[in-house]
């Protein structure tokens, strides 16, 4: 049973910034420089693999394929790494916990179909994300420009949000024996951002919003998902940037994100 800890953004509420950067630093070079080691990988070109994590924490929360990543870590380059190399990153990373990509959905039966099956990317805390970025909490919550391989998925800030969102619903999930996807059709018509499915099949529902308030355009993907799934769906639940948790008219709940921490 893996209990929910305080991730490092909580963490670093109490710890001063310069602190908080020389932990995350510090916990960032011990797996470049030692833990691929100790597992019998030697990385040969540790820039490389630093610059591949940075590409990938860019990706966060999106579906961004591996061959972009790559190239958004060299940009320019001819001399790429193999795809040996970047699949042996992948899988020494994910044995470590460091990566947590989140699966698609794909229920047993279901009235959706063609539903797209790519993971959404995530590092295990949007904590490592923010400073392979090189965005401290000061710049986020002052909206400043987030420094970032140029993948074009939107506004940065909101997806490590989204991670952060994930990181918690996993966990809290897991204590609940249910499991948590992403749900993006086929085309892309729709995407709704964590789905936590019990053994019997149902659903609950989560948008993740980087605002304060709610407008209806914001449940446009919910409401669509409750028209296909009906009783199915247990609830549906926007989380937000807010201070109070309440139900809309049209009956989808609103939740502060800061009601997901310890």
């Amino acid at each position: 049973m893996r209990v929910r800890p305080l991730s490092i953004v909580e963490r670093g509420l109490a710890v001063p910034t310069v602190s908080l950067r020389a932990l995350l630093d510090g916990y960032l070079a011990q797996i470049v420089e030692r833990e691929f080691a100790e597992l019998g990988h030697t990385v040969r070109r540790p820039a490389m693999l630093r610059a591949w994590l940075t590409a990938y924490a860019a990706a966060t929360a999106t579906t961004t394929s591996y061959n972009r990543i790559l190239d958004a870590a060299t940009p320019g380059e001819d001399d790429k790494p193999a795809k040996t190399t970047t699949i042996a990153y992948r899988e020494v990373l994910e044995h470590l916990y460091l990566l947590e990509p989140l699966p698609a959905w794909a229920p047993a039966s279901s009235a959706l179909a063609r539903l797209a099956q790519a993971p959404k990317h995530h590092l295990a805390d949007p904590a490592l994300a923010a400073r392979l970025l090189g965005a401290d909490r000061t710049a986020l919550l002052a909206g400043d420009e987030v420094r970032a391989p140029a993948l074009r998925h939107g506004d940065v800030t909101g997806r490590l949000l989204e991670s952060l969102v994930t990181l918690s619903a996993r966990v809290y999930a897991q204590r609940a024996e249910a499991r948590v996807y992403h749900l993006r059709t086929h085309r892309g018509d729709h995407e709704v951002d964590l789905l936590v499915e019990r053994d019997d099949g149902r659903v609950l529902a989560l948008e993740v919003k980087l605002a304060p308030n709610v407008r209806d355009f914001d449940v446009t993907h919910l409401k669509w998902l409750q028209r296909q799934l009906g009783s199915d769906l247990l609830d549906a639940v926007v989380v937000t940037t807010g201070t109070h948790a309440y139900r809309r008219p049209d009956g989808i709940g609103v939740v502060p994100a800061v009601l997901l921490g310890p």
